[in-house]
C-alpha cells in the first residue's frame, strides 16, 4: 500500500562498511522515511549514527525489533540474516538481504533493478541482493542479452579489498606500510578462509576468493555462475569464473568475454550501453579513456569499456567493467530495489 508520508525502515549492520553506505545511499536519494531504524549486535547497541544532521541510536537486532518496520535493509552477515529476516517478515517487513543466505533460495528473488525488477512481485518477504561481482557484470552484460541474447560468458575479476571488509583494507594498508619501511609484513586476514594465511596481498595479487570446491573453482567463482543464470531466468547460458583479490582498496574491475546468439555491429553495441540505465560507456582507448577503480569509487554507476570483437568468434566480444563494490555491488542496488519497490506499491 502507498504511504504518501514516507515508509518505516531498518537497516540492520549499521555500523558496518556496507551499512555505512545504506544510510549515505538512503539520504542523498532522499528516500521517503516516516522513520529509520538502526539495528546492530548488543556490542554496538546504544552508540549512535549521524544521519541527516541527528543522532540515531543504535538497538539491538532482535525479532521484536522489526515490529511496524515496512523495509529492511539487511548487512550484518548471513547468519545473521537467516535467524532474523525471516522474522522480520513474519512481522510484515520486505527484507532486502545483501548476504549469500537466500541468493539460491528458490522461493527468494534475486534482484538487479536494471536487469530482473518484475522478479521482486513475487516475494515472500525476503529480496536478496546478489554478490558484488555478480551484479555489476549482468547489468552491463543485460542491454546485449536482451538484443542478442546471450550462450557464454568468461569473466576473469579483480577485486578490491574492501570486499573482504575493513580488516582486510587495514592489513592492505599495514603491509603496504611495512614493505615500504622494509619491516616484517604480517598476513592475517586474507584469503578469507580457515586456513593459516600464507600470501601478503599487498604489492600481489592473489587468485582465491573464498575456499576452493572440489571442482576447483572458489566458492566466490560458483556465486557468479549460480547467480548469473538465476537473475537471467536462463539456466543455459554458460558461465565460467576466475576471481581473484588485487591490492585496490574500492571497485572491482571485470575482464569480461562474452558469446551473443546473434551478429552485431560495434557501433550498435556501444549505443545500447550508452543509453542502458545505470550504465556509463567509457570507450575511448585513443585517448587513454577507459574504466578504472580509482574513477569509479563513489560513484553508483557501472563503467564499461575496452569493447571490441573477438579476433576468432565474430559473435564474440570483450568488455571491460569496473563499479565500486560497496555501492551498487551492495549498498546502491539495495536501496535500489527499496525504491523500486516503493516504486512498484509493493510496499
Amino acid at each position: 500500500m502507498e504511504n504518501q508520508k514516507g515508509y518505516h525502515v531498518a537497516v540492520v549492520g549499521a555500523t558496518g562498511a556496507v551499512g555505512e553506505q545504506m544510510l549515505k545511499m538512503l539520504e542523498t536519494r532522499q528516500f521517503p522515511l516516516a522513520s529509520l531504524k538502526l539495528l546492530a549486535s548488543a556490542r554496538s547497541a546504544g552508540n549512535t549514527v549521524q544521519f541527516k544532521g541527528q543522532d540515531i541510536v543504535i538497538e539491538e537486532a532482535t525479532p521484536e525489533a522489526f515490529e511496524g518496520v515496512q523495509i529492511a535493509l539487511f548487512s550484518a552477515g548471513g547468519s545473521v540474516s537467516k535467524a532474523l529476516a525471516p522474522e522480520a517478515a513474519k512481522r510484515g517487513a520486505i527484507c532486502v538481504d545483501n548476504t549469500s543466505a537466500f541468493r539460491m533460495d528458490p522461493n527468494v528473488p534475486l534482484v538487479v533493478p536494471e536487469v530482473n525488477p518484475d522478479a521482486m512481485a513475487d516475494h515472500n518477504g525476503i529480496i536478496a541482493n546478489p554478490n558484488c561481482s555478480t551484479i555489476q557484470m549482468v547489468a552491463a552484460i543485460e542491454p546485449l542479452r536482451a538484443r542478442y541474447g546471450l550462450e557464454r560468458i568468461i569473466v576473469s575479476t579483480y577485486q578490491a579489498v574492501s570486499g573482504a571488509g575493513a580488516k582486510a583494507i587495514q592489513e592492505l594498508n599495514d603491509q603496504t606500510k611495512a614493505i615500504v619501511n622494509g619491516e616484517e609484513v604480517k598476513k592475517e586476514v586474507l584469503p578469507v578462509g580457515s586456513l593459516p594465511k600464507k600470501h601478503q596481498i599487498a604489492f600481489n595479487v592473489i587468485p582465491q576468493i573464498d575456499t576452493f570446491l572440489d571442482n576447483g573453482f572458489t566458492n566466490e567463482e560458483m556465486k557468479m555462475v549460480r547467480e548469473t543464470k538465476k537473475i537471467f531466468g536462463d539456466d543455459s547460458v554458460a558461465v565460467a569464473a576466475t576471481c581473484v583479490r588485487i591490492p585496490v582498496v574500492k571497485g572491482h574491475s571485470e575482464s569480461v568475454y562474452v558469446e551473443l546468439k546473434d551478429d552485431f555491429e560495434l557501433e550498435d553495441v556501444r549505443r545500447l550501453l550508452a543509453e542502458a540505465p545505470g550504465i556509463v560507456l567509457q570507450d575511448n582507448p585513443e585517448e587513454q579513456d577507459y574504466p578504472m577503480p580509482a574513477d569509479a569509487a563513489g560513484k553508483i554507476e557501472t563503467f564499461v569499456g575496452r569493447l571490441r570483437r573477438d579476433l576468432d568468434n565474430p559473435r564474440g566480444l570483450h568488455m571491460w567493467i569496473v563499479s565500486d563494490n560497496l555501492l551498487k555491488g551492495a549498498a546502491w542496488n539495495a536501496v535500489q530495489i527499496a525504491e523500486e519497490l516503493v516504486a512498484r506499491n509493493l510496499v
